[in-house]
Parts: C-alpha cells; structure tokens; sequence
C-alpha cells in the first residue's frame, strides 16, 4: 500500500472501531432499563480494560516490528493465537467463577468470559493487519463488525437482559473474527507459531502494560477521588469537556497503536524523527483548532450535546483545549521514543503521570474545577516536555545507552 492510503486506512479504522463502542453503549441504553442498562455498563468496562491489557502486551510490542520477514510474519500468528489462548482461559475461569454466583449482573459476566475470546482475538488481528502493512484488511474486518454488531442488538427486544446484550454483542464479532482469521492464515502461510518469547521476561508487553495501568488508572481515579472528597461537579465538569474532544482521541490512538509501521517505512531515524515532529504539529493544531470551534458553538447546540453540564463544561473549553494540544505533541514524542528506545517510555509515564495527579489536586485547591482543569493541562505540558527532551539526546549525535528497536529486541527483550 502507499503510505497515504495505509494512514487514511489506519485512521478510518480506529474510527470505525470508536464508533462501535460509542454505538454499543448508545443501542444498549435504549433497549435497556436503567438497572440493565447500569449492569451492561459495568461489564462492558470490564471489557474495555481487559481490551487495553492485551492491546499492551500483544499489540503495541508486534506493530514494532519491521520489513515483512518469516519471523514478522511468525510473530502476527502468534500474537493471535496467544490473545485467543489465553482470553479463553481467563474468560473460562470468568464464566466458572460467575456460574456459581447469584444475580443479573454475575450472568453478564458468565457471558463476557465466553465471548471474550471473540472479541479480543479480532482486536489483535488489527494488529496483525497493521504490522503486515495491509491496513485496509483491518478496516474490512472493523467494518464487517460495525454492521452486524448493530445489526444484531436492533432485532432485540426492548428490556433485554444486560446478560442477552453482553452475549449478542460479543457473537456478532464472530464473523469479523473468521474473516481476519482466514485472511491472516493466508497472509502468514509456512510460518510457525512461538508462544515462548510472549512469555519471556523481556517482553516488552510486560512494560506497556504497566504504562497502561499507570497512564490511564491515575487519572481516572484521581478526578473520581475529588468528586467523592470535594466536589461532585468536578467530575461531571471534566468529563463532559473531555468528552468534548473525544474525536481527536481516535487521532491519538491511531498515532501510538498503528503509527510504528507506517513510520517504520522511512530509512532512518533521523527521518521518523522528523515525520513524527510534523505529526505533532499537525495534531496539535487540529486540537487547537477543533477547541475553537467547540468555544464559538452556540449555547443551544452545547446544551443538545451536554445537557445542563454544558455551562461548566464550556468555561474549562480554553483549558481542556490547551491539554489536548499538549497531549497530542507528548503522544508523538512518546511514539518517537517507541521507535528509537521503547524501554524509555515507561519511566517518562508513570513520573509525569504522577505529576498530573498532583498538578490537578493542587489546581483544584487553588482555584476549584478551573484549576483541575488548568492541572491536568500542565501535566500534559510537562510530560510533552519530558518527552521530546528524551528524543533529543537519544538522537544527538554521539548518544550514549540507544537501545535500537529490532525483532530480537521486541521479541527476548534485554
């Protein structure tokens, strides 16, 4: 593929992919009561984390890797079978531990262990596709699944159980799943499949999954925290704004999971560096000007989106904004360390991630929900900064401890 149609494929996939969770829960409310509707949202949580583990462990180390060798091709197998392997595993210890348990929302969970082999092996299959260069068959396959996810949960009665959703909504991923087992069995035709090196202690997914935990964990728990010892408005007020810029989370997340292999096409260093520094202008401007236009919107038109946390929601628009271009220059930063020395990352995360935490208790001190807001955007700003100075003295000339990334390296570690 060139480049171009594999970034607009890249892109559009992790759309697609997005729109499927927020369609999900948008179609479950509907048929839902409240008490199901409460109990589907639980357990597709559950999911969503689990989603992120094994996006860490299996997906993040394979799009590492480079050129389109046996071993390459080896590892997106064995990538696959190892989620399905394993996801059957833990999901069957899942639906035996729920089996035992009473009420609706341990049947849920029952379901959710059985389906969740479906679910997380197409994940990892996105990744495959992604690493093997043919985004295009990620976005079939994500595509394919948008339409019988939603096709499946609309013949559903209204007041379906959270446990009937959880399994309809997991089965429909089946033909998705066959469809991106048949063609990555014909794409990784001859090559074995290796469970040992995702086993090893070197294997970089043990330390993207941390990177997870931390990034992710920390801030979540720290704005929940201040809803329940201070203010309850923190909460609504944050996460209405941050709702807000949910579209160039799709960007972000379509930069760090699928950005290494497009990036790996270009012949040096030097040069990814400087496609990463121009996609960090260009996301940054696009949260910059995507907070413009939010500001400009009309009372009406933020009231239809945010209901009544629409006011609040609008006077953090400056701060929130301000993070998220931040954040988009601090994403591609930690993307170029992925690729120069992936074993940096981890320190930069959990320190600065830290460092948010207390940024945005101290801000909410000073100066209530405005502050939080104007806290989290300098931890992004600080983090941003950590980043790229990182970046530069690995590719300073001369710079000592580089540990270039490589297919060894990705796959046995130190």
């Amino acid at each position: 593929m060139k480049a171009r149609t594999a970034i607009v494929c890249s892109v559009a996939d992790q759309g697609v992919a997005a729109l499927t969770n927020i369609l999900v829960l948008v179609v479950a409310a509907r048929l839902s009561t409240v008490a199901d509707f409460a109990r589907f949202s639980g357990v597709y949580l559950v999911f969503t984390v689990l989603l992120g583990v094994f996006g860490a462990y299996t997906g993040q180390p394979l799009v590492l890797r480079r050129g389109a060798s046996d071993e390459t091709r080896g590892a997106c197998r064995s990538a696959v079978a190892f989620t399905l392997l394993v996801s059957a595993a833990l999901g069957g210890l899942l639906a035996a531990v729920c089996t035992v348990l009473p009420g609706d929302t341990a049947r849920a969970l029952m379901m959710l262990g059985i389906v969740l082999p479906v679910v997380l092996g197409q994940d990892t299959a996105r990744y495959a596709f992604a690493t093997l260069q043919a985004q295009h068959l990620a976005l079939a396959a994500d595509t394919l699944r948008l339409v019988c996810v939603l096709g499946a949960l609309a013949v559903q009665p209204h007041g379906a159980s959270a446990a009937r959703l959880v399994t309809v909504w997991g089965l429909s991923a089946l033909p998705a799943l066959l469809l991106s087992a048949t063609v990555l069995y014909r794409r990784t035709a001859g090559t074995s499949v290796r469970l040992r090196p995702l086993l090893r202690r070197g294997h970089l997914g043990r330390r993207f999954v941390v990177e997870f935990a931390v990034g992710n964990a920390t801030s979540q728990l720290s704005v929940l925290g201040l809803g329940v010892v201070g203010n309850p408005l923190v909460v609504g007020a944050l996460r209405g704004a941050t709702t807000l810029f949910g579209p160039l989370n799709v960007l972000f997340t379509s930069a760090t999971g699928f950005g290494p292999p497009l990036l790996g096409r270009l012949a040096t260093d030097r040069l990814r560096v400087r496609a990463t520094i121009a996609l960090a202008a260009v996301l940054a401007a696009t949260a910059a000007g995507w907070a413009t236009v939010l500001a400009l919107l009309p009372g009406s038109a933020g009231r239809h989106l945010l209901g009544d946390t629409w006011p609040t929601a609008a006077a953090l628009l400056p701060a929130t904004g301000g993070q998220y271009a931040a954040m988009a220059v601090g994403t591609c930063g930690l993307l170029a360390l992925r690729l120069l020395d992936p074993r940096t990352t981890l320190s930069i995360q959990v320190v600065f991630s830290l460092a948010s935490v207390a940024f945005l208790t101290g801000g909410y001190v000073l100066d209530g929900v405005p502050g939080a807001a104007w806290g989290l955007c300098l931890g992004s700003v600080c983090k941003a900064i950590a980043t790229w100075t990182r970046v530069a003295r690995l590719t300073r000339p001369g710079a000592a401890g580089r540990a270039p990334v490589s297919a060894t390296a990705v796959r046995s570690g130190p």
